[in-house]
């Protein structure tokens, strides 16, 4: 047998929280000496201690610890119900970090305010493009709401694509219309420029997406999560410039490696003089 201390030194928790756990009633000691009151702890209870500790750094109450224990689940079913935590976790996480990227942005374009560089902006024609695409659905035209709706969508065009062996195809262009529901909700559409005479993959729509006349662009340089400062500078310079918006920006992805900070897109919006 184990004193509490060395128990709590085997297992790597505290003397005062394996005393808890004994007043709780969640991992009473094997042994306490009558006399001295003094806890003693076998081998084997490391196991029940390892489950303790795992249910609740996984976000379990101590209540929902002694229940699940309780109720003698075996150790494969107890691996399944952390594995199914850890995901939820896990997806909790990625969206925590999501929106502190979008905070992050929305600090940067906050710190921009006044002196954002405006020279960048081009007017120029934009020609039409025949693409291969898939369309989905997004709550609103937040990037925090775009990009879980368009990421997977671009991974089942070019998966396509491949399967049925189409060559040639790209750079992506991503571009959006409101869902027409009154609740700002927006269609977005994930295409991969087609060349005229390319079949494209059964599955896919293809279009032909119109041109523009005048389009405001600007080049974006990094993770589309940090978007918004590029946006709106170009936002501000067709404003300050005499130019009307006339509907979403295109997106033309221009490079796209692994490393999303090394993106390069081009921002095109329609426009008309006001």
């Amino acid at each position: 047998m184990f004193t509490i201390g060395d128990f709590a030194r085997h297992g790597r928790v505290s003397v005062r929280m394996l005393r808890h756990y004994d007043a709780i009633g969640l991992l009473r000691p094997a042994h306490v000496d009558p006399r001295s009151g003094y806890r003693f702890y076998e081998a084997e209870q490391l196991a029940r201690l390892n489950r303790v500790i795992a249910l609740k750094e996984l976000g379990f109450t101590l209540d929902q610890v002694g229940s699940i224990l309780d109720e003698r689940i075996g150790a494969e079913e107890l691996r399944g119900m952390l594995r199914l935590r850890q995901a939820e976790l896990e997806t909790a996480l990625a969206e925590a970090a999501g929106r502190l990227a979008q905070v992050g942005a929305r600090l940067r374009a906050i710190e921009s305010e006044g002196h954002m560089p405006t020279q960048d902006v081009v007017i120029k024609k934009v020609p039409a493009v025949r693409l291969a695409e898939l369309s989905g659905l997004a709550a609103s035209f937040g990037t925090e709401e775009i990009s879980p709706v368009i990421d997977p969508l671009y991974d089942e065009v070019c998966a396509r694509l491949d399967a049925a062996g189409v060559g040639g195809y790209g750079p992506a262009v991503a571009y959006y219309e409101d869902a027409g529901r009154g609740d700002g909700s927006v269609v977005v559409h994930a295409g991969m420029i087609l060349p005229e005479g390319v079949r494209a993959a059964e599955g896919v729509d293809v279009v032909v997406l119109p041109g523009f006349e005048e389009a405001a662009t600007v080049v974006h340089r990094g993770s589309m999560d940090d978007i918004l400062p590029t946006a709106q500078t170009l936002a501000t310079w067709i404003d300050t410039h005499g130019y009307r918006s006339e509907g979403y920006a295109r997106e033309l992805y221009l490079e796209c490696p692994d490393d999303r900070s090394q993106w390069v897109t081009e921002l095109q919006e329609p426009v008309s003089r006001a």
